[in-house]
């Protein structure tokens, strides 16, 4: 987890956890920039105090909508990147050895606050798509994490911002996020169509990119309940999400934040 503090109008500290040499950053954006893909400059040297990393990194200031055609474009640069180029500039697990991957433990963790119904659906969701890794591409480079709350449309173009979920995993990766923004987050209409056309493929009918989609939002399901156990302002949207999955016909859209 990072945190953000403005200084002044145009930059912004990040600041978190020390997991790797912070020069790895400097390095990776600098490679991303030389392939064509749009990050944030960082403006200094980071610093680390106390086992937090400081980077000062330009703040994108937003002008308008967010260019998805564009988007795609730049993720299909990432993708084609050479993974070994990465190596050893920044670190770079398997997509699917984040921990919130890890569905078993995560309802586990949360067993005591879900309903049968939401908990069979859930379940039921598991089962279904679990076997997406015999479903997928090979791997590439990857964001990790492409959605709406992570591009920044400045007046030059589109910026991707967070890429601490870099990782190695299937194109499909990058795509499944998008895949259900419009549906289930409430998102811009047609956004993925465009940034699909960007991309140079839709992967709207491939059952692994389906499948991501769905485990994602399982992935963010049981964490805004695990969430809601300490904080009380995320039970209203941990029921939200919970809704979907007991097959509510009236189930909310969610709220990212």
């Amino acid at each position: 987890m990072n945190a953000l503090f403005a200084v002044g109008s145009d930059v912004l500290l990040r600041i978190g956890h020390t997991t790797a040499p912070p020069e790895q950053a400097l390095s990776l954006a600098e490679l991303l920039t030389k392939r064509g893909v749009p990050v944030a400059r960082h403006l200094l040297e980071p610093i680390v105090v106390e086992g937090y990393s400081v980077f000062a990194v330009e703040r994108v200031h937003s002008h308008g909508p967010v260019d998805w055609c564009a988007v795609g474009a730049a993720v299909r640069r990432v993708h084609e990147t050479p993974i070994a180029d990465v190596v050893g500039r920044h670190p770079l697990p398997r997509g699917a050895e984040f921990p919130w991957w890890n569905t078993a433990v995560l309802l586990e963790e949360v067993d005591d606050l879900l309903d049968d119904g939401a908990r069979a659906g859930l379940l039921a969701n598991i089962r279904e798509h679990g076997d997406w890794q015999t479903r997928v591409t090979p791997h590439v480079l990857c964001h990790g994490d492409v959605h709406p709350g992570n591009v920044v449309q400045s007046a030059d173009g589109p910026v991707l911002l967070d890429w601490d979920l870099l990782c190695r995993a299937p194109a499909a990766w990058d795509h499944a996020a998008m895949l259900t923004w419009e549906q289930r987050w409430g998102g811009e209409a047609g956004a993925y169509v465009r940034f699909a056309e960007g991309y140079g493929r839709t992967l709207a009918d491939d059952s692994g990119a389906r499948s991501l989609a769905v485990l994602r939002n399982v992935a963010a399901t049981l964490m805004r309940v695990r969430a809601s156990r300490t904080n009380p302002d995320a039970r209203d949207e941990a029921q939200r999400r919970l809704a979907y999955w007991r097959g509510d016909t009236d189930a909310p859209q969610w709220n990212s934040v």
